[in-house]
């Protein structure tokens, strides 16, 4: 993953000062706020950090992932303005060299990252991540999402859930895969639709 479009990540980020609302992203807390015992997360694709601050405030320690020297800048400023900075390490390294090195996590998250490498690609290499009792969380846009559809990057590496989730052992992991659809509103107000590719297992303790 480490030189998987890192250039061009990094030149998207440079094009503007801000490329994120600095909001959680929604799923992330739908699924994680009612978790009552923090431990440590592994967030992959961090980008500008919003979920990182946000899994850092809720008690989280936090190894956050990126491939943009940019966005990590920006998310490190963005951990200092809350607080938060001393419980999040950034980093660029490999997230397959991280995982083999500094695992494994309570929670290990990554969301709307599609790597060319395919849905099926990132749940084999974060999966190792999960220790015993830990959650997986692997969000992105379904095929049938109509702003992947729109954009032929994200057309081309979105996914479905069952289609990925069927690398996890289930002799190891408890796996709910399911599409869910929510709306938001875009820059000019509009109200779209979203669907999402959810996919969220328990390794066994």
């Amino acid at each position: 993953m480490r030189d998987l479009g890192r250039d061009s990540w990094e030149a998207r980020y440079r094009s503007r000062p801000a490329i994120w609302s600095g909001q959680p992203n929604q799923p992330l807390v739908d699924e994680v706020e009612h978790l009552t015992s923090p431990g440590t997360a592994l967030e992959v694709g961090c980008g500008e950090g919003a979920d990182a601050v946000w899994l850092a405030g809720q008690g989280w320690l936090v190894t956050a992932v990126d491939l943009s020297t940019t966005a990590l800048e920006r998310a490190r400023g963005r951990a200092q303005e809350a607080g938060v900075a001393q419980h999040i390490h950034f980093t660029d390294d490999d997230v397959a060299d991280v995982i083999a090195h500094h695992g494994p996590w309570n929670l290990v998250t990554s969301l709307y990252t599609h790597p060319e490498q395919g849905g099926r690609w990132l749940v084999e290499t974060l999966a190792p991540g999960v220790a015993p009792g830990g959650m997986l969380l692997v969000i992105g846009h379904h095929p049938t999402d109509p702003h992947a559809q729109e954009h032929e990057d994200l057309r081309d590496t979105a996914f479905a859930a069952e289609d990925v989730s069927d690398v996890l052992d289930r002799a190891e992991w408890e796996v709910s895969a399911t599409l869910r659809e929510r709306t938001t509103r875009d820059a000019d107000g509009h109200e779209r639709l979203l669907r999402d590719s959810v996919l969220v297992a328990r390794r066994h303790g």
